[in-house]
């Protein structure tokens, strides 16, 4: 066994064995994968091994259709079956919802030229002449969706793995995992010890006990999982060809054949968590006793659509282990507190995400980033916050609705609250419907007398339409107070603070105390990793404020600058709360309450200081998302209720209340503003996003030679604004975009209603030279066309005199 690696792999399941293959075919010979028992144990041998390309993400759907379309080159390459059955896919709509979401993905899947198309009932029923289509709205049909064999398919990428140089050792469990004081890793077995300066987690079931060795806690866990295989029935047995798989995602079933007979299996509701405390070491190729009786109602809406099903005896019975994360979604990336540690662990479709995977973790390791944006699966979406409780209360949440849309918008309260502010309270019982921020609860909108106290959810415009419309008009026309206490905000102190500052960011930072700018993070490629606001306090102290869901995500960009001697950094995220006072009316509001001068010239617009507000020491920046005249407040947490108390009281003297964040999504939209995580990302230029003026390349910064890469290179795509015609719902990311002849040329990032301007809204990225001003495209929401134009400016104050108050 070697002992050095250029990185080690911990897992023998699929997703390592695909891990080690991508690095192996990036160039990286010298890998090392260690297998506690045989390959494939754990959750891989047992898999049911569908395979599916769409995905309501459409970073998701990418990643998925690289695996199907990897399996036959892999058994090219290696002469390794994977057991490829691909006779399609039909998917099934009940109800309307699904059949939006579903015409969703067939638009998405034209834009991206994936085969996925809709389907007539009768060539269903040629297709898959034992299905009872009645009651279907809508069918889909995948040509290429099937399953494969998981043990073939873990033992190619072995054996590709192998060909190209890589080591994997079974039976060789890993006893520690040590970090080094010159940042590589000591990976300790009983058959010898690797150094190397990559650790890799892909240890499935045994992700947790791994991650444990350095002291890591995942939120992970496992539950049973049944599925059954019927005995032959006599009509696929006469059949000359392989039955597509069915996907009836309203009967909470998925059911393919298997050999002769019919594979069924079911997430149920009466969730089954195992292995609360730690998979036990032992465990390897068991199984749970059958417990049928649980996915009984699934099986029962199974057999009413498919009557053969039920006419045929249960050949066996597979109930084993998986493990999940909160969401459902991979645990993916580097650990951002260390060096060297990554994570691809709480795969749930594995055969159809293996390949995405691996090859997106390869370029992580190897190339410094993936060359998707994959935030919504980044490990760093967790922090400690997401405990045990938490983690169990949401995973079986998860499992139990496995098969129930997202819609956009929609939160759902499982392990719920996490996070409070002192304010949670007092905002509840002004009607507050909260949504989800890193485990903040955050205020999304208030409904007053008369309005909804139960929020519904669809494609469509929901129950929370109107008032969210009421809160943009009053701040418009009055004033508002959002809470901002979301918003991630760090401190850096010290003699070297301007010096790191401009180390890490592209733009200057401020050489004037009481000056603030914007400035963007630029990424390995040369993207969008964030944007801030750097304000200069003092001296020798700045404080920055950015997104709040992508704390832990920036401080992998934060470590990889040293502080210089005598400087500090520290986040104050947990210690400062705040709030956004904005509108036309916000600086006689702010003038009740502070003896400050708020003129244009006491405070001109994107200046900052520290102030008193009803005897609240706040740091002041005159800046707003809204796109108003407005002022960002932020204090001590323990002053958060007597602040927002006062804003409150002296804001009913101008007609303002409490605004939310999906009102905030409307004013932004309102004024083209573009938001990280949405319209901005690792995968967009800074000259596509429009950033690029706020990049000074006459100092060093964080991956200025990956930028100067691209500077010069034409945009691929353009972020526009669309005002677009719509009527019964808007769009609210992904939606693809088309030409008017059909052609696809780009995709929403973000979309909103704009109350205050009469217009439904969406920023989006299309092709350069594509569409220009004036221009009329096609936008699929509800996966239908929806005519929209190319607008020249945005509809609101477009030259910027509200929001710098030129009249003030």
């Amino acid at each position: 066994m070697r002992t050095h690696a250029q990185a080690v792999v911990i897992g023998g399941g699929v997703i390592g064995c695909s891990i080690l293959y991508h690095l192996a075919k990036l160039g990286w010979r010298d890998v090392v994968l260690l297998e506690r028992s045989e390959l494939t144990s754990g959750s891989t041998w047992h898999a049911a091994a569908n395979i599916h390309g769409l995905h309501d993400v459409t970073n998701i759907s990418r990643l998925q259709h690289y695996t199907m379309n990897l399996y036959k080159e892999l058994e090219a390459e290696t002469g390794q079956s994977c057991g490829i059955f691909q006779p399609g896919s039909l998917y099934l709509a009940q109800t309307k919802e699904r059949e939006h979401q579903l015409r969703l993905q067939e638009a998405k899947a034209r834009r991206y030229g994936m085969n996925f198309h809709e389907v007539s009932r009768d060539e269903a029923e040629r297709l898959h002449p034992l299905v009872d289509y009645d009651g279907i709205r809508c069918i889909m049909f995948e040509p290429d969706g099937g399953n494969v064999d998981p043990s073939g398919v873990t033992n190619a990428y072995a054996m590709g793995a192998r060909q190209r140089g890589a080591e994997i050792h079974r039976f060789t469990p890993v006893t520690g995992t040590e970090p080094q004081p010159d940042g590589t890793w000591i990976v300790r077995t009983d058959k010898g010890d690797i150094r190397t300066p990559w650790v890799v987690n892909a240890a499935g079931l045994w992700a947790r006990e791994v991650a444990a060795m350095v002291g890591l806690d995942l939120p992970l866990l496992p539950t049973e999982h049944q599925y059954f295989v019927t005995e032959t029935i006599a009509e696929i047995a006469a059949m000359d060809r392989r039955l597509p798989s069915v996907a009836d995602r309203d009967g909470e079933y998925y059911l393919r054949q298997e050999g002769h007979g019919l594979l069924v299996g079911a997430y149920e509701k009466d969730v089954r968590f195992w292995a609360e405390d730690g998979t036990p070491q032992g465990f390897g190729h068991e199984l749970f006793p059958d417990d049928l009786e649980r996915i009984e109602d699934n099986m029962m809406r199974a057999i009413d659509r498919v009557p053969a099903v039920g006419e045929a005896g249960i050949k066996r019975v597979i109930n084993g282990p998986m493990i999940w994360s909160p969401d459902s979604s991979a645990l993916f990336g580097p650990v951002p507190e260390m060096t060297g540690y990554f994570c691809c662990c709480g795969i749930i479709p594995g055969f159809s995400q293996n390949g995405g995977l691996g090859k997106l973790s390869a370029e992580w390791i190897v190339e410094g980033e993936p060359s998707m944006d994959m935030f919504g699966w980044d490990m760093a979406r967790y922090g400690a916050w997401a405990g045990k409780a938490f983690t169990k209360a949401r995973v079986g949440d998860q499992y139990a609705n496995r098969f129930k849309i997202h819609f956009p918008n929609e939160e759902r309260a499982a392990g719920r609250p996490v996070r409070t502010r002192p304010a949670y309270g007092m905002q509840k019982q002004m009607g507050a419907h909260f949504g989800l921020n890193y485990g903040w609860e955050h205020p999304m909108w208030f409904a007053a007398d008369g309005e909804p106290d139960v929020e519904t959810h669809g494609f469509t415009r929901q129950n929370w339409w109107e008032p969210v419309g009421r809160e943009v008009l009053m701040l418009r026309e009055n004033a508002g107070i959002l809470d901002i206490s979301n918003f991630a905000k760090y401190r850096v102190k010290g003699a070297g603070a301007e010096d790191w500052l401009n180390a890490l960011f592209a733009n200057r930072m401020p050489r004037e105390i009481g000056r603030s700018c914007l400035t963007p993070l630029i990424g390995k490629r040369g993207g969008i990793a964030g944007d801030f606001t750097v304000t200069r306090l003092e001296e020798d102290e700045f404080w920055v404020v950015g997104s709040g869901m992508a704390e832990r995500f920036h401080l992998r960009f934060f470590r990889a600058i040293p502080l210089p001697d005598a400087t500090t950094f520290e986040s104050l995220t947990e210690a400062v709360a705040g709030f956004n006072l904005a509108g036309p009316r916000a600086r006689d509001l702010l003038g009740r309450l502070t003896n400050e001068d708020l003129t244009n010239k006491g405070f001109p617009f994107m200046r900052s200081r520290r102030i008193s507000v009803a005897g609240v020491d706040c740091v002041a920046i005159r800046v707003s998302f809204t796109g108003d005249l407005g002022w960002e407040l932020h204090c001590a947490e323990g002053d958060q209720v007597a602040l927002y108390r006062s804003l409150l009281e002296a804001g009913a003297e101008f007609g303002a209340g409490p605004v939310g964040g999906r009102a905030l999504m409307s004013m932004r939209l309102e004024k083209g503003y573009g938001s990280w995580g949405r319209d901005y990302s690792p995968e967009y230029w800074p000259q596509e996003s429009g950033l690029a003026g706020l990049i000074k390349t006459d100092k060093d910064f964080l991956h200025k030679a990956a930028w100067k890469a691209i500077a010069d290179k034409p945009a691929r795509e353009k972020m526009v604004l669309l005002e677009i015609d719509a009527r019964e719902a808007d769009a609210s990311g992904s939606e693809p975009i088309f030409a008017t002849d059909g052609t696809p040329i780009g995709q929403v990032t973000s979309g909103a209603y704009g109350y205050y301007v009469g217009k439904s809204l969406a920023l989006a990225y299309l092709k350069a030279g594509s569409a220009v001003s004036g221009d009329t495209v096609h936008v699929a929401i509800l996966g239908e066309p929806h005519e929209a134009r190319v607008l020249e400016r945005p509809p609101f104050d477009p030259d910027g005199l509200r929001l710098r108050d030129k009249q003030g």
